[in-house]
């Protein structure tokens, strides 16, 4: 898709108006979150709901002007801009020595204002497991009431969705055809298509999306915009937290503040009360170790002192690979969204291919290995992603031709990777080793292969049939290939993130865990961290209706005074 330009007019601009002259207003306050994405949103905008406590947001990025971030289909031209923090991972040896594209949200609400926005929460059986980690309050039973206080949907008959929540959630506006004929796809080959959500027994359906009329609708539209005239929260953008402050005089060293630079200029801001980190899976364990807390040597090897010798801190990082085969279509696919048409029409009417999440529609399988595998009974180890385009190049490139994308999710990796500092220079990216398909007995390869070859099935239908022409556009000259061969390709070649890193500040019970399971990081006072980076485990889903319900537990945790 070309790249959509202008600011939106005054719809757009009465947005960013409330914070046009904060970025000279950084001071003291009672809470001091870093980084407005998705948790750190909703725990700014919830604390900022009690007059008396104030609250200073920073965020490292600029606001969210710009008209790509509210058009749902542009996500991808956002890429490698300045509303992104342009990461790459380390070489993956098991992918062809390949650096990985990581794209993650530099603006206002984060990866939510860069996401493809599919709302999947995961299983019952994710969170449970994480109350046995963590303890009763992160079960499936304890967090579904924060799940409903997030959601704001229209389906009144599903008594598990919120209705009245902050963050506006809906079907798809106007999903391409071939969206329909996927899903026919799956009931061929036996698979259940159900309503989207379900804490278990769910098979394939229509994605669920965080928009709102057919535009995005991020954790800025969510949280902080309804909260823009709230005296007691300051928002300040172009904000990049260098370091955490710390008081070290008494038994225990206690958070004071942070170290921030702001137009060039280097300056502190004190919290009185405590200092929240939710800058994510990457950003969130490099501002600890930057501050201090962290594996001693690695700081030692950087002249960082050691306030906290805590070796987990970016260890466990955890991420959904994925592996695509994207037959050529026949037309009517996300290829046309380019046209001007389209653009008066979403415009106009907030409806046709720009509305589209690329991802329209998605499944759960179990494949053979998932006992080997030790999933529980029922429970899925691969998900099955489609797009009504050939999503290629890790979203880098323009759509190349009329295709579609059928893609395999590795869900529950036994691979685990690191976050760790290139530099003690707090502009420098951190280097990420996700170690993808690194797991020591391959089962993480053989799962994604099993999920491949469904790939190849599902694309093989009547029903998908009737919508492709038996070409392939990835990999390209497919049709005189193999199935095993495109496999190969796509695993080895083509695989790239899902965007859903986790796990690098793991929340737990035991000493050895970066938080306890009130997110206070262990060996300090008066820190916190709210951000994915707490999950001991990715789920069965996809990340940022999580990350939300963190920052929501996050803001009772603190109000609560635990």
């Amino acid at each position: 898709m070309s790249r959509v330009r202008g600011r939106g007019g005054a719809r757009d601009g009465a947005r960013d108006g409330a914070w046009d002259g904060a970025r000279d207003r950084a001071c003291d306050a009672d809470v001091i979150v870093v980084g407005a994405g998705s948790a750190g949103a909703a725990l700014a905008a919830r604390l900022s709901e009690d007059p008396a406590v104030s609250v200073l947001l920073l965020e490292a990025g600029p606001p969210d002007r710009a008209l790509e971030l509210h058009v749902p289909a542009a996500f991808s031209k956002l890429f490698r801009g300045v509303y992104d923090w342009n990461y790459d991972t380390e070489p993956q040896p098991a992918l062809e020595g390949r650096r990985v594209y990581w794209p993650r949200g530099k603006t206002l609400g984060g990866s939510s204002s860069l996401n493809a926005m599919m709302w999947v929460r995961g299983f019952a059986a994710d969170y449970d497991e994480w109350a046995t980690i963590a303890g009763d309050a992160w079960s499936w039973d304890a967090l579904v009431p924060y799940f409903r206080r997030v959601e704001r949907t229209q389906d009144a008959a599903d008594p598990s969705q919120g209705l009245d929540g902050a963050q506006a959630i809906e079907h798809q506006r106007h999903p391409r055809p071939q969206t329909a004929a996927f899903l026919d796809a799956a009931r061929e080959l036996g698979h259940e298509v159900t309503a989207a959500n379900l804490p278990s027994g769910q098979g394939f359906s229509q994605t669920m999306v965080t928009q709102r009329r057919g535009a995005r609708a991020s954790t800025a539209d969510a949280y902080l915009r309804p909260a823009r005239r709230r005296r007691n929260l300051r928002v300040v953008t172009g904000a990049l937290v260098r370091r955490v402050l710390f008081d070290a005089s008494g038994d225990v060293p206690r958070a004071t503040g942070v170290e921030l630079e702001l137009d060039g200029v280097v300056r502190e801001v004190n919290a009185r009360r405590e200092v929240v980190l939710s800058g994510g899976a990457i950003n969130t364990p490099q501002l600890l170790m930057l501050s201090g807390i962290g594996p001693a040597e690695h700081l030692a090897a950087h002249g960082i002192r050691t306030l906290v010798d805590a070796p987990d801190v970016g260890a466990n990082l955890q991420d959904h690979l994925v592996a695509g085969l994207a037959p050529a279509a026949r037309g009517g696919t996300l290829f046309g969204a380019e046209r001007a048409v389209e653009l008066a029409r979403y415009l106009a009417q907030r409806r046709g291919m720009l509305t589209s999440n690329v991802a329209e529609a998605y499944g759960f399988i179990r494949t053979p290995l998932a006992d080997e595998a030790g999933h529980g009974a029922g429970l899925p180890d691969v998900e099955i992603l489609f797009a009504a385009a050939p999503y290629v190049g890790e979203g880098l490139v323009p759509l190349p031709a009329e295709g579609l994308t059928v893609a395999a999710i590795l869900l529950r990796p036994h691979s685990r990777g690191t976050i760790r500092l290139a530099s003690a220079d707090p502009a420098a990216a951190a280097l990420i080793d996700p170690g993808y398909l690194s797991d020591p007995d391959g089962i993480d390869e053989r799962t994604l292969r099993e999920g491949l070859e469904e790939c190849e099935r599902l694309i093989a239908t009547r029903a998908l049939a009737a919508v492709t022409t038996g070409g392939w556009v990835m990999p390209v000259g497919g049709e005189r290939m193999s199935a095993d061969e495109r496999i190969e390709l796509s695993l080895r070649r083509y695989s790239h993130t899902l965007y859903h890193p986790v796990g690098t500040a793991r929340m737990g019970r035991d000493a050895a865990s970066v938080v306890d399971p009130e997110l206070r990081v262990r060996g300090v006072t008066g820190l916190r961290v709210a951000d994915a980076s707490i999950m001991p485990t990715v789920i069965r889903g996809h990340t940022n209706a999580p990350a939300i319900v963190i920052g929501e537990v996050a803001a009772d945790l603190i109000r609560r005074g635990r």
